[in-house]
């Protein structure tokens, strides 16, 4: 079953407590430090602030990277999650610009300074073929010296925190079952989501998505980034910003262009 159809519609209302501002002020942080020099040459400083949001969901980090100044673009898959990301655009007046592409497969006009995919996104990439082709294409459309910033969820994290687990949440017009599945073997998550949504009626409607992941490693995604052209600069833990452990759920990796020439 496709995913992140009818769950869309309530995305937002289960994430209500994902530290979006936080992310977005430590992404800004990243981008500052490690982000390509500004160009000499006047018509390449526009390409050199956009910043691309690959898997951007319903928009809402790449609004607020947005109202920190950044000139954004939003890539995502899902039109479900593109049409609600297009309404907060409407709201806030961000220039936005949004394109319903696979990432394994998008195009752009031009080069950009920095790509980010975070919120595990990589990780509907179920093949290291996918992933390194993805990777090709971020490194294609970096300018020199761009960056690419991504986070992913690791095997550790499927395996010994949220594999074989069940979590349920209640909300007043809401509600969500979650259970999850974890196949070692192909180190691949399955999550059954069954969520129950109250209409206009007043009765609850129930609807059912299958989402699968695939946990990696760090050894691998530094492996898969260099195999693309592209330099490893570093990897934090996402939740301390400190060392990646044994125990990181979460990695974030900035990675650089460093084949092209101005």
């Amino acid at each position: 079953m496709e995913a992140y159809t009818d769950f869309a519609g309530v995305y937002d209302i289960f994430m209500d407590e994902t530290p979006y501002r936080e992310w977005a002020e430590y992404l800004s942080v990243l981008m500052e430090k490690y982000g390509a020099d500004m160009p000499e040459q006047e018509e390449l400083i526009a390409e050199r602030k956009l910043v691309v949001d690959l898997g951007c969901g319903t928009g809402t980090l790449t609004e607020l990277l947005a109202e920190k100044g950044y000139d954004m673009v939003g890539i995502d898959n899902a039109q479900e999650m593109l049409s609600i990301a297009m309404e907060k655009r409407e709201k806030s007046g961000h220039n936005i610009l949004y394109l319903l592409q696979d990432m394994r497969e998008f195009e752009l006009y031009c080069t950009v300074g920095t790509v980010l995919s975070v919120c595990d996104s990589l990780n509907y990439l179920l093949q290291e073929e996918e992933l390194l082709q993805t990777f090709r294409l971020v490194e294609n459309y970096l300018y020199p010296g761009g960056i690419f910033i991504f986070d992913f969820n690791t095997v550790y994290k499927y395996e010994k925190v949220i594999g074989d687990t069940t979590i349920a949440e209640n909300r007043e017009d809401c509600s969500f079952i979650w259970e999850n599945y974890y196949h070692e073997d192909e180190q691949i998550n399955e999550y059954d989501l069954t969520v129950f949504v109250r209409g206009e009626s007043g009765l609850f409607r129930r609807f059912e998505e299958t989402h699968f992941q695939r946990g990696y490693t760090l050894p691998t995604m530094k492996r898969l980034v260099e195999e693309a052209g592209m330099e490893f600069v570093m990897a934090a833990d996402a939740d301390t910003h400190g060392e990646v452990t044994g125990e990181s759920e979460r990695i974030y990796v900035v990675a650089r262009e460093c084949r092209k020439d101005i």
